[in-house]
């Protein structure tokens, strides 16, 4: 009987959801968190291995001869050395497109926050603001329509298609700009593809919804700030060292951009970024993807993934 390891479920799976699948391809162990000294012995002879963010690299595996299958349960599998793995014929599988609609919602939420800031207005409420305010009503921060105003999204995949749509549902031009070519069917009277210097300077929200590459990484930077349009808004829920978060900071500082929402940061958890103290800056713990029905879906393929492999044919193979 295969032998599987889970080690880091806690993350895909607090309680609400169901390990109980994986039961029918073999015996399986669950720890909620694993730490990088503990993944060796955790995996042991084991077969068959989930993570999420716990590192595997070539030291892990060299002290695990019987694995032959890395299951990354998320769409990025930097955590595991792929090339590593392939010397030793392990096959690693990630789990694209789970998060598609789940992410493009929470894209339209740091929006929408940076617009109106409910939050912010709500714990005003509580704390007896408004019950002492002369007026009516009052507003904290400008409020901010986005009928008639241009969102431009960099990384035009499944994620990025999925805002346009709902951007265009605000009554928001779109401006696409992408490293592959973009079809024209995939583009319509109110979405079209710039070049990336016409998107900077033509759109008043900015998103970001490309991978993490050589060519992305610090893309947004001092210089293509300077690119932008005065009073800017900038949402990244991708990857977060697609930004120099220096220079967004300095930039936030100034009022050349005049609000930011983050789900991902250079470095996570973020002990001393220096967004962290920067004005009319949202920062979320990396959660865009957290829905209980993405995580359900990441399950539901998880187990695609791992039945494919014992079948011989597996699919989502990045090794």
């Amino acid at each position: 009987m295969n032998r599987i390891v889970i080690l880091d479920g806690y993350t895909e799976n607090p309680g609400d959801l169901s390990w109980e699948g994986f039961g029918k391809y073999g015996s399986f162990t669950v720890y909620d968190r694993t730490k990088p000294e503990e993944a060796a012995e955790r995996i042991g002879n084991a077969e068959i291995v989930l993570t999420n963010k716990t590192v595997l690299d070539e030291g892990i595996m060299e002290q695990c001869p019987k694995l032959q299958y890395i299951g990354v349960l998320a769409t990025g599998f930097n955590v595991v050395d792929v090339a590593a793995a392939a010397k030793r014929n392990i096959v690693v599988t990630n789990i694209p497109g789970y998060g598609t609609d789940t992410v493009a919602q929470y894209t339209m939420a740091l929006l929408l926050e940076l617009c109106h800031h409910v939050g912010a207005h709500s714990d005003s409420v509580k704390n007896g603001e408004w019950d002492a305010n002369p007026d009516f009503c009052y507003w904290k921060f400008p409020q901010m329509e986005l009928s008639g105003k241009t969102m431009g999204i960099v990384g035009y995949g499944r994620i990025g298609k999925k805002v346009a749509k709902l951007a265009e549902a605000f009554g928001m031009t779109v401006l696409v700009y992408s490293g592959h070519v973009v079809k024209e069917e995939e583009l319509s009277e109110r979405i079209r593809q710039e070049p990336l210097q016409e998107l900077l300077r033509k759109s008043d929200v900015i998103s970001l919804h490309c991978p993490l590459t050589r060519e992305t990484r610090g893309l947004i930077n001092r210089e293509t700030i300077a690119q932008m349009k005065d009073g800017v808004l900038l949402l990244n829920d991708s990857r977060g060292a697609l930004i120099a978060e220096e220079d967004l900071k300095e930039a936030l500082i100034s009022g050349k951009v005049a609000g930011a929402a983050a789900d991902v940061l250079s470095v996570e958890p973020p002990m001393g970024n220096p967004l962290l103290d920067a004005p009319n800056m949202l920062i979320t713990p990396h959660i865009a993807w957290a829905t209980k029905e993405a995580r359900q879906r990441l399950m539901q393929m998880a187990e695609e993934n791992l039945k494919a492999f014992l079948e011989g044919t597996p699919i989502h193979v990045v090794s």
